[in-house]
């Protein structure tokens, strides 16, 4: 994570995904936990992204609800969980997507091109199956605030 750094909105997303996983009852930070929380927050750029274009971000959640069921971990839910690594992979894709932007901070839309980008994950898959592709992800999004995401 040499010279990249997150965002504020990055690293809150980053802890929301923990708080996803913790309310799931899993062990780990999944690539789904890592969705839910872009979805969740309505001020990000991932969020506007996927707003803009017309996904049904509550079937979606629908869709992981169903595809990742609540665990059984005994870790309290307030406590830190290791990332898979899927999970690690859309970091290290999320700071290629802002090398490519060149740009030396990640964002949340650097995260949702790295959940994209990891095909084999469920975020991946959920976004793909919802119609997701990378080309609608690049560009300027109308009336965002991309500068402090």
């Amino acid at each position: 994570m040499d010279a990249y750094n997150f965002t504020a909105r990055t690293r809150r997303a980053l802890m929301a995904a923990g708080d996803a996983a913790g309310t799931l009852r899993h062990e780990y930070i999944g690539t789904e936990h890592l969705l839910l929380a872009l979805m969740h927050d309505r001020e990000c750029l991932a969020f506007a992204r996927l707003t803009n274009l017309g996904v049904n971000l509550d079937a979606m959640e629908d869709v992981i609800r169903k595809t990742v069921k609540p665990g059984q971990s005994a870790v309290p839910a307030d406590s830190p969980r290791p990332h898979t690594t899927r999970t690690k992979k859309v970091l290290e894709l999320a700071m290629a997507a802002a090398r490519d932007d060149d740009r030396s901070d990640v964002r949340t839309d650097h995260l949702l091109i790295g959940l994209l980008r990891e095909k084999m994950g469920i975020a991946g898959q959920v976004l793909t199956a919802a119609g997701v592709t990378l080309e609608q992800l690049s560009g300027d999004i109308p009336g965002a605030r991309p500068i402090d995401d």
